[in-house]
């Protein structure tokens, strides 16, 4: 049942001019730039800000020498403003779509193995049914991509929820881990040697996932509990034609998942490493917002996943 109180605080005191102040304070920590974004006059955004944290009742932001940053509580109603702005958008996208004749759209985001296997699948499915549904991908971190749902810019993520506050908000469908294993390039000095040590793996050149991805924490706990120091030669990335080609022209090292690396071990441009590990992620799934009624794209995508899912499930992948 409503909270009365909520739907007075909505009816009586919330505007939508708030919601976008709200989301540019956000991402510009500062009330003046915050107000052009919203294409406000500075006055006038002070005052929306102003009754907003009087109607509730709280600090939102703190106000220092340059700029505001978001208390507890403005972090809570910028990223509810940013959600609720996003279902009015989408409104708007549903409508226009109805009027144009075209068939939806759906927003996705995956972390890297998934992005380039069970996605695509999906992807390949979906237009089989339905080939007018626009569909917009994102490659990142879970930690990134679990952001952008909650805030409403995607509509699913393939990935991993990683906080139990995010849990609470989330639906979470398990689909599979992701062992781990070293790839280099198939000519590399290492390769086919059984007598590899971590110590010497740590003195290797390393391409590592950005700071804050569960591998690189994982892999950053891996050597600090063997007491060694951090590779010190390393390239930050993501991008997996970018993994393959320094891979392959160089004599870095790199842990992959192995259903990602095995098309590329199978034609023999890479190598696994005769060295274990023991680096299992947790599982990653199909993660969605609770509660939250897709849009029939969006829809259509669940669906597609979840029978590609099961298919691979079924041949033992």
């Amino acid at each position: 049942m409503t909270d009365p109180r909520s739907d007075r605080f909505v009816r009586s005191h919330l505007k939508t001019r708030q919601l976008v102040l709200l989301v540019e304070l956000g991402r510009h920590g500062s009330i003046l730039h915050a107000a052009q974004a919203a294409n406000l006059t500075q006055p006038a955004a002070s005052k929306l800000l102003a009754d907003l944290e009087h109607a509730l009742g709280v600090k939102l932001f703190e106000r220092l020498p340059r700029g505001v940053a978001p208390t507890w509580y403005g972090e809570v109603m910028i990223r509810r403003a940013g959600a609720a702005l996003a279902e009015l958008d989408a409104g708007h996208q549903e409508v226009m779509e109805l009027l144009s004749g075209l068939s939806g759209r759906v927003a996705v985001g995956a972390v890297l193995t998934p992005s380039t296997t069970l996605l695509p699948a999906a992807i390949t499915l979906l237009k089989a049914r339905q080939p007018r549904v626009h569909i917009a991908i994102s490659v990142d971190t879970s930690k990134l991509l679990i952001q952008h749902l909650q805030s409403g810019e995607l509509d699913i993520v393939i990935g991993r929820v990683l906080d139990s506050e995010s849990a609470a908000q989330l639906s979470f469908e398990p689909l599979t881990d992701e062992p781990h294993c070293l790839v280099v390039r198939a000519a590399h000095p290492l390769a086919h040697r059984s007598d590899l040590s971590l110590p010497e793996l740590a003195r290797q050149s390393w391409i590592l996932p950005p700071g804050g991805s569960i591998l690189r924490d994982r892999l950053t706990a891996l050597f600090l509990s063997a007491g060694l120091d951090q590779p010190q030669q390393t390239v930050e990335t993501l991008s997996l034609p970018v993994i393959t080609s320094l891979l392959g022209q160089s004599d870095m090292v790199s842990a992959l998942p192995e259903e990602l690396v095995k098309p590329y071990v199978e034609t023999g441009l890479l190598t696994v490493l005769n060295f274990d590990f023991g680096l299992r992620m947790d599982a990653y799934g199909i993660v969605t917002r609770r509660g939250h009624q897709l849009s029939p794209g969006a829809d259509l995508m669940l669906n597609c996943l979840r029978e590609e899912a099961a298919k691979r499930r079924l041949a033992g992948r």
